[in-house]
C-alpha cells in the first residue's frame, strides 16, 4: 500500500507515517511545515519506502503531482490553532481546512485515488444536547474551526457519492503526546510554561471547570487504523476518544504536582469558556468504534499526566 499523508510532519501524522513504514508500506508525507516539524520525520528519511514533499495544499498543481500513484490518502493537515481571539483573520480555517480539503479531493479525483481517511474533530458537534455525544448527533459547531471541519466532512461525502470514492472520518477528542510541545501550544504546555515563569500562581482561561477528553497519540493511531481496516461503507464516521474527561483545574493541579510545586494559586480570566468558540464541555460516545474492538489504553487523566511528564523531560 502507498499512503499519502497530509500534515505528516505533525504530532499525529509523523507517528502514523512511522507506524505504516514499520508495517512495510510506502509513505509520502506532504507538509508545508507551518506547524509540523522536519525533526519529527528526520528518523524516517533513511527508509527507502519514505518520501517527504515540502508543499502547500493550497497549491493544487503540486498536490495533483505528488498524490499520483497513491492507494489511500490520510488527510491530517489542518489549521492547528483552534483558538480565536478578536482581531484574528476569519479566513484561516476556510483556506487551511476547506480549500485544502477540496484540493486534496480534486487531486484524488483526477489521479483515480479512491480512498481517504480524514481527521475531523469533536468541535463539529458544538454544544451537543446529548452527553456522551454519538455520531448521529446533529452538527452544530460554535467555532469557525468546528464549522470548517464539518464543511470538510460534507464535501468528502459529496465527492464519495459523485465520484465513487470511499471515506473514513474520525471525530477526535483532544490529542496529546510527546511531540505536542513542538507542534503547537496546548493547555498542558501553556501551563508548564506559565508555572516555570512563576511557580506561585497560574492563570487559567475561563473558570477552570471546562471538561474535556484527552487521548494519547499512540491510542489515536490505533483508533485511526482500526476504523480504516475494520469498516467498509462508502462514508464511515466514528468518534475516537476515551470514556472520561478532566477539567482544566485538574490539569493545572497535575502540572503543579509533577513540577513539585505547592500552594499554587489559580487565577481565572472568568466566564464558562476559555476563548470565543470554545466548547466548555464535551464527551464523545465511542460505543461504535468499541464494537470494532478498539479502546484506549489510558483514561483522560492518565493521558494528561503522561503528557505532562513527557513535556517536562524536554
Amino acid at each position: 500500500m502507498k499512503a499519502f499523508i497530509t500534515g505528516g510532519a505533525g504530532c499525529i501524522g509523523s507517528e502514523l507515517a512511522d507506524r505504516l513504514l514499520q508495517e512495510g508500506h510506502q509513505v509520502v508525507v506532504f507538509d508545508n511545515l507551518s506547524s509540523g516539524k522536519e525533526e519529527h520525520i528526520y528518523s524516517l528519511t533513511g527508509n527507502k519506502n519514505f518520501q517527504f514533499v515540502l508543499g502547500d495544499l493550497l497549491d493544487l498543481a503540486a498536490v495533483k503531482n505528488s498524490i499520483s500513484g497513491s492507494d489511500v490518502v490520510f488527510h491530517l493537515a489542518a489549521n492547528s490553532d483552534i483558538k480565536f481571539a478578536e482581531g484574528d483573520p476569519t479566513d484561516e480555517d476556510l483556506k487551511s481546512n476547506i480549500t485544502a480539503t477540496y484540493n486534496v479531493l480534486e487531486a484524488m479525483r483526477v489521479n483515480n485515488v479512491r480512498k481517504i481517511l480524514f481527521t475531523s474533530s469533536s468541535a463539529v458537534y458544538g454544544e451537543a444536547s446529548r452527553m456522551p455525544t454519538p455520531e448521529e448527533e446533529p452538527l452544530m459547531p460554535i467555532s469557525l474551526y468546528g464549522a470548517s471541519k464539518a464543511g470538510c466532512e460534507t464535501m468528502i461525502s459529496g465527492f464519495c457519492h459523485m465520484f465513487g470514492m470511499k471515506a473514513w472520518i474520525v471525530r477526535l477528542a483532544n490529542i496529546i503526546g510527546p511531540k505536542s510541545r513542538r507542534t503547537g501550544k496546548t493547555v498542558i504546555t501553556d501551563f508548564i510554561e506559565r508555572l516555570r515563569a512563576n511557580g506561585s500562581e497560574l492563570l487559567i482561561l475561563g473558570n477552570g471547570k471546562q471538561s474535556k477528553s484527552y487521548l494519547l497519540t499512540d491510542d489515536c493511531i490505533e483508533g485511526i487504523l482500526t476504523v480504516f481496516r475494520k469498516s467498509d461503507g462508502m462514508v464511515n464516521i466514528y468518534n475516537v476518544g476515551p470514556e472520561d474527561f478532566v477539567t482544566v483545574d485538574d490539569i493545572g493541579r497535575m502540572a503543579a504536582e509533577e513540577m513539585n510545586l505547592e500552594d499554587v494559586k489559580f487565577i481565572y480570566s472568568g466566564g464558562d469558556r476559555g476563548w470565543i468558540g470554545d466548547v466548555p464541555k464535551f464527551l464523545l460516545d465511542t460505543a461504535k468504534i468499541r464494537q470494532l474492538g478498539w479502546k484506549p489504553k489510558h483514561t483522560s487523566a492518565e493521558a494528561v499526566r503522561l503528557a505532562i511528564r513527557s513535556a517536562l523531560r524536554r
